[in-house]
């Protein structure tokens, strides 16, 4: 039958539900993260900290105390802690703003179990710890992102919901 090729070829460029779940079951969180952690010490000041915020480009900073993860000092504690409050940002140490003892998980914990974290407790970033609970990477909400845009292709996400029905040859409505 001739639509059977078309299909074939359809579901073999474009991945179905069951990809997706399988991708984010079985994905580990260190296949999605691949930069090293920025760490600081909680004396950091706070203007030493935001510096090397925007240097690296980074939304987040993990906060350390005697090689331990003692906190995380995200672009939100900025917004909703330091912005527009009377701090001397050049004595204020980052752990007087930080979020202190952040969820983690193991680098080897799944995509899904990470996302649904995410979405359930409004976090934007989960430090990724080792057995010794080091941080080895930071997870954020947009490396998840890019990584199921990934999975599925822009074409995909505009596509009509059945394959072959044709687009509204007319504008009707707003």
């Amino acid at each position: 039958m001739p639509g059977d090729d078309d299909r074939d070829l359809f579901d073999d460029e474009h991945p179905g539900p069951q990809v997706l779940e399988s991708a984010l079951a079985n994905t580990a969180l260190s296949d999605v993260v691949s930069q090293p952690p920025l760490m600081v010490a909680t004396s950091t000041t706070l203007a030493d900290t935001i510096h090397l915020m925007q240097q690296e480009r980074r939304a987040s900073v993990l906060v350390m105390e005697n090689d331990q993860l003692v906190g995380i000092f995200t672009e939100r504690d900025i917004l909703m802690k330091i912005a527009g409050q009377p701090l001397d940002l050049g004595n204020t140490p980052v752990s007087a703003a930080m979020t202190p003892d952040p969820f983690t998980l193991p680098a080897d914990a799944n995509v899904a179990f990470a996302l649904s974290k995410m979405v359930l407790e409004g976090f934007r970033h989960i430090p990724l710890v080792d057995d010794d609970g080091r941080p080895t990477a930071v997870v954020s909400m947009r490396n998840l992102i890019e990584y199921l845009g990934e999975i599925y292709s822009r074409e995909l996400l505009t596509m009509p919901p059945e394959p072959h029905q044709h687009r509204f040859k007319s504008r009707e409505g707003a």
